[in-house]
């Protein structure tokens, strides 16, 4: 249990970082910006709401709620996949890029840890 939820909370520290360094790095006027920090605090304060549903299944050991955890940790994986080629096409930055690259293979080794790592014999206890 303390694996999972400790990897899912490293990735939502990438995802922060991955926007604080974009924040950074604006690239057109509609993008946020530390100039704008209502904004900024809104797409963190998003961010965080999204992985709340992996962080609260993480305390579950059900075989059943680790599947759905790990199919809500590919979209997750997805969103840094998708994130890396867009930092890139934007020149959004070196620290972006690297952001995205990390949390993509944080998302993924969590992913394996959610499905894999600290299996018990019993599926039906939290």
């Amino acid at each position: 249990m303390s694996k999972r939820f400790l990897i899912i909370i490293v990735t939502l520290l990438i995802a922060i970082a991955a926007i604080l360094f974009a924040a950074r790095s604006q690239t057109a006027p509609n993008t946020i910006s530390y100039a704008d920090p209502a904004g900024l605090l809104i797409a963190i304060g998003m961010v965080v709401v999204l992985f709340l549903p992996p962080l609260l299944l993480s305390f579950f050991r059900n075989s059943i709620v680790r599947t759905i955890s790990a199919v809500y940790q590919i979209f997750i994986a997805i969103a840094f996949i998708g994130l890396i080629p867009a930092a890139i096409f934007a020149s959004a930055g070196i620290a972006v890029t690297i952001a995205a690259i990390a949390g993509t293979l944080t998302s993924i080794a969590s992913i394996f840890v959610t499905l894999f790592a600290g299996k018990s014999k019993n599926t039906y206890s939290f």
